[in-house]
Order: structure tokens, then sequence, then C-alpha cells
């Protein structure tokens, strides 16, 4: 049996109509962001950057935001894969999730865990570990967005959760200001476990108008790099979120400028190899 063809993938996005009231965490700081975000747009950034395709994640909490992005997926097959959102600690989760059972682009789910008022709590909620187990035993990856500071509850999470894929968005958010090693040694562990991957992406936003350069985050890529692997590893702009911070092109630009040393191999990991394997998109390659 062959080989799937390689992709260039952006494994982290998102896509929107914008309402204020679905999306609380934009604020003022972030008013650029209202207005809507559609694939049209995105395509034309996808093309300049010699990407394949991108996988669409959730921005807002409700199920209608599952809906929406598979919904797109099934016209824009760019989109190889949705991860969408389900309340984990609903007691009828299982039903809930049977609703998606054909579509084959819902490849995993994600929820906000860094606005939870406590997000170790969270995390630690023997509810919310019920509906993770029964996502890991439908196959379905589970992407953890936190801040740094949760990087040890979120470690024990994960070493709880071990029967399938689970994906760390943002480097965990590390607080660039005060440098890469105490971000690092919160994270180790958490890279330790060999079902976690990490996503390189949001870096640009986490840092201020003065760091955001190759010079100033290179330390933390390469960090992630020595801790995960270029294997578990995953280029992701984090569109349109980045756009606070600079264009598209820069999200691409900084991985090229800090991660050119690596292999060809290491670098089509990166580049979509990753995540073509965690997400299992094999058989949504046109």
């Amino acid at each position: 049996m062959s080989s799937p063809t390689p992709l260039r993938l952006d494994a982290h996005q998102h896509f929107w109509r914008y309402r204020a009231a679905d999306y609380p965490w934009i604020g003022e700081p972030e008013a650029d962001l209202r207005r809507d975000f559609v694939p049209q747009d995105l395509r034309p950034l996808l093309d300049a950057a010699g990407l394949d395709g991108c996988i669409a994640v959730q921005a807002r909490v409700g199920e209608q935001e599952t809906d929406a992005l598979l919904d797109m997926a099934q016209h824009y097959p760019w989109i190889f894969g949705v991860v969408g959102w389900v309340d984990l600690c609903n007691p009828t989760l299982e039903q809930h999730l049977e609703r998606w059972r054909d579509r084959p682009r819902l490849k995993g789910f994600r929820h906000q865990i860094q606005d939870e008022p406590r997000p170790a709590t969270f995390m630690a909620d023997p509810n919310f570990s019920r509906g993770l187990q029964h996502l890991q035993q439908q196959g379905y990856v589970y992407e953890v967005l936190i801040r740094c500071a949760d990087l040890d509850a979120a470690t024990t999470m994960c070493q709880r959760h071990d029967r399938h894929h689970l994906v760390l968005d943002h480097l965990g958010k590390p607080d660039i200001a005060n440098g890469p090693a105490g971000w690092a040694e919160h994270l180790a562990p958490l890279a330790a476990l060999p079902h976690v991957s990490c996503k390189l992406s949001g870096l640009l936003t986490e840092a201020g108008p003065d760091q955001r350069s190759a010079h100033a985050l290179r330390p933390f890529i390469e960090l992630a790099l020595e801790l995960f692997g270029a294997e578990r590893l995953m280029f992701g702009s984090d569109w349109p979120v980045c756009l606070l911070a600079g264009e598209y092109a820069d999200t691409c630009q900084l991985l090229e400028q800090t991660l050119g040393h690596l292999s060809p191999s290491e670098h089509q990991a990166i580049w979509g190899g990753t995540a073509q394997r965690v997400y299992h998109l094999e058989g949504n390659c046109p």
C-alpha cells in the first residue's frame, strides 16, 4: 500500500461570521477581529505560502460551531479537518457525538479551558475526565488550550488520558517577556508524553511589539523542537488572530527563519506531516 501524498498544512486557523454575543473573548484590544473571516479570505494566503490546505479549529462555544465548520469543510475540500466543540461534561455526550458520525472530516474537539475561572480545577473534574476518555475511545483528537501557568495541571490531565492523540495549542502560551527557562521547565514533563503533540502557533500574538522577531522567539521554538522533536510539532498560523500582530506571511516566515537548519524530513513533519498523521488526514487527500 502506497504512502499518502505529503501535505503542506496550516494546522490551526479559524473561520467565523462575527456576532458579538458568540465571541466574548474578542474585546476592545481585538477590535480588528470584529468582522467575518471566511474560507474565501484564507485561500489566497494559503496559496501564497505554498500550503495545500488547513485544519479549521473552533473559536466559540456551542455545537453550532462544529456544524458550521463541517459545512464549510464539505464545500471547500482543502479544509482537510475540523476541530469542533462539544460539552465533554454532558452526561449524554455519546448521543451528541452520534449526530456527527457520518462527518469524516470531524477530527477532534477543543474547549477554551484558558477562559475557565479555574482551569486546573476544570481539567481535574471527573465529568470532564469521563468525557475525554470517551472521546479518545472514539478516536477523536483533543486540543488543550491553556496558558503557561496551567502546564502542570495539563500534564496531570494528559498523563491520565493516553489512549489517543492530545495536542497542546500555541506552545502552552509562554510568557514571552519572562524568557523561556521557566516555561520550558514546566513544558518538559508534558512533552515527555509520547501521545502529546504541540502546535508551533500563536507566538507572535503572545509576544509584545518589541519581541515579534525571529531573534526574540527563536529560543522558544528551539526548546519546543528539543522537547517534542519535529515529529510531534506542527505549524499553525492562528489566523485571523495572528493579524493582531502581523500578516499571515509573518507566521510562516517566523518558522522559516528559525528552522532553516532542519533536515527535509523534519521540515516535512512540521509543515504538514505531523498534522496529517495525528489527525488521520490520509483519507481526505484529494
